[in-house]
């Protein structure tokens, strides 16, 4: 089959690499339909991240059950199903109580599981699946094909954006800031939305993505950064700032403006992966800010989600503006790095 591997910064390639087949009794194989570019993929595509040796990558994608293995219960061949960005069992204590993210037997995908056998990247023709009863979720029946970029979009971006808003705690009524106009940032804008949050700011200075902000939700639009985009929040709220943030980049400067533009007892609900973050106790202290959040738990929340895409209730599937065949991975790549794209949807 063919998959992507990155040897190092900005060095992408799809090669040729053996076809996954199941060699654990809980293992299914997937048939990939689609897949996509995260924008943690450009931690290292950017050099950010180092690269030690070439590894297979992606971790987003929905496709067709091949074929599982003899103690797979919940699935069957012909399964469409959506996977989340890391498999889990489902089972341990720490999936029990809703963190399958942490699960004690689960795993990322692109490098070898907890016995040494190769849990397939997502940026492939087919993946074999560890777990597969605790990590993948179906629709059963093959969805209408307009649906699919919203489904996929549920494998990372939406259950982030999503983790983002239930660790700040959004209610309804609330006024919300997300800082970020990435595919998770427009997503926490659409999950603030759905959470029924009155007021929903999101910080971006590109207009594509302040129409997908929009079209998500957003009542406001804050095109400043640092200081200024400071100051533009507190204006808005009357001095006194927003019930919950949302912080979907991990820079210091993001957490930084996350926690200013916070009020007294509010709560900043982080997901984007920190690179270069000193958090200012001292201020959160002194006001009562509190932050919470982390890797976030996709599988927990894809049941409710899958849910709303098949009935219509939300559409994520609008965070991808570019759409390429698995061939051009390079471009897909290239594309978000430039921000050229938003996010690249990658169909084998």
């Amino acid at each position: 089959m063919k998959a992507t591997s990155i040897y190092a910064a900005r060095d992408v390639r799809l090669e040729d690499q053996p076809d996954p087949r199941i060699q654990k009794p809980t293992d299914a194989v997937v048939k990939v339909v689609a897949a996509c570019v995260c924008g943690s993929d450009l931690w290292y595509y950017r050099g950010d991240n180092p690269i030690k040796e070439p590894f297979r990558i992606g971790h987003e994608f929905v496709g067709i059950v091949e074929e599982v293995g003899p103690e797979v219960r919940s699935l069957r061949k012909g399964d469409f199903v959506i996977a989340p960005f890391m498999y889990s069992d489902n089972t341990c204590a720490h999936c029990r109580v809703g963190i399958q993210s942490a699960c004690s037997t689960g795993g990322f995908w692109g490098g070898p599981d907890r016995d040494g056998l190769m849990a397939d990247g997502g940026q492939g023709e087919y993946v074999r699946v560890p777990l597969a009863d605790g990590t993948l979720v179906s629709t059963r029946e093959f969805p209408d094909a307009a649906m699919v970029p919203s489904l996929l979009a549920l494998s990372d971006v939406m259950g982030t954006g999503w983790h983002a808003a239930m660790s700040a705690g959004v209610r309804e009524g609330d006024t919300v800031v997300v800082v970020g106009d990435g595919a998770v940032g427009l997503s926490a804008v659409l999950a603030a939305s759905r959470m029924g949050a009155e007021r929903v700011v999101a910080m971006s200075r590109h207009e594509a993505r302040q129409q997908v902000a929009r079209s998500f939700g957003a009542t406001d639009v804050i095109a400043e950064r640092g200081e200024a985009a400071e100051a533009a929040v507190l204006a808005l709220t009357n001095g006194i700032g927003a019930d919950a943030v949302l912080e979907c980049v991990g820079t210091g400067q993001a957490m930084n403006t996350a926690v200013t533009v916070a009020r007294p007892g509010a709560t900043v609900g982080y997901v984007g992966v920190p690179h270069g973050v000193e958090l200012p106790v001292r201020s959160m202290f002194s006001r009562n800010v509190g932050v919470a959040g982390g890797v976030a738990p996709v599988r927990q929340y894809l049941p409710s989600l899958r849910d709303d895409v098949l009935s219509g209730a939300i559409n994520p599937g609008l965070v991808f503006d570019l759409d390429l065949p698995l061939d051009q991975v390079a471009e897909g790549y290239a594309a978000m790095d430039e921000r050229r794209a938003i996010k690249t949807m990658l169909r084998p």
